[in-house]
């Protein structure tokens, strides 16, 4: 039997009394998806059930290359920010100046540390060869992007504003816009994953995958806010995102911790 909407919504919605059952029972706040998330399918049949495999690092001496640098500022160029300006002529879709700070639990810049995004193009469609959306690619738009956070812990991308896309889970099942980021630290194993939304986007009830962040307030901290400041005159608009590494305000990390 093909899975419906109303099938997932329905799940959602008994996710979320179980989590206000056990908040109400004195549970912790959740910040984090739990990995057995039922309406996200994928996420169920491929999350870790066994615990992590810890490594002597006395015993194994190549380990110490996971302690060197991954990158260096010479890997970054001056339009690998700007993903209107890395083909030859110009994305369609609106455009969008996407800037916010990298931070600590204690609300300290996290400095030169690299940010890396990716995303589907205006009409919700991935330049990836196992991309199955049969919207249209665009030539001069291929949604990735990167740079290194500065001093204070800023970062700032140009870029087009995604579109939505069907992923097949279920039955007319569709992603709300958005941007995947990516932030390491200096070593690959230190790579964290996440994702930025848009405010007021219809799609967040009916998205299992932003929905597994049961905790509501944990949840509005992947929605970044239009920030008029940020809109370039004549050019872009400007949202605002900032990225918590840890603590009680951490951003969502897909690790699924």
């Amino acid at each position: 039997m093909t899975l419906t909407q109303h099938d997932i919504d329905q799940e959602i919605a008994a996710e979320h009394a179980a989590y206000e059952k056990r908040i109400a029972d004195g549970a912790p706040v959740e910040h984090h998806p739990r990995r057995d998330y039922a309406p996200y399918r994928s996420s169920v049949l491929r999350h870790p059930k066994q615990p992590p495999v810890a490594i002597d690092v006395s015993k194994d001496p190549e380990l110490v290359e996971l302690h060197s640098p991954a990158f260096g500022e010479r890997d970054i160029t001056e339009i690998d920010n700007d993903l209107t300006r890395q083909h030859s002529g110009e994305p369609i879709g609106e455009r969008i100046t996407v800037s916010g700070r990298l931070l600590d639990r204690s609300g300290r810049p996290v400095r030169g540390q690299l940010v890396e995004i990716w995303q589907a193009n205006s009409a919700g469609r991935y330049a990836h060869q196992r991309e199955q959306h049969d919207a249209p690619l665009d030539p001069n738009f291929t949604g990735v992007g990167r740079t290194l956070s500065d001093d204070n812990g800023f970062y700032t991308f140009t870029t087009v504003q995604p579109g939505p896309y069907p992923w097949r889970q279920h039955l007319n099942a569709w992603r709300p816009a958005h941007i995947h980021f990516s932030v390491f630290g200096t070593a690959f194993t230190q790579r964290l994953v996440t994702q930025m939304y848009f405010p007021s986007d219809p799609l967040f009830p009916y998205d299992p995958i932003i929905q597994s962040v049961t905790d509501d307030a944990a949840r509005q901290r992947l929605i970044a806010t239009y920030d008029h400041s940020l809109s370039v005159p004549e050019f872009s608009m400007g949202y605002h995102w900032d990225i918590v590494l840890d603590g009680p305000n951490a951003t969502w990390i897909e690790e699924g911790r």
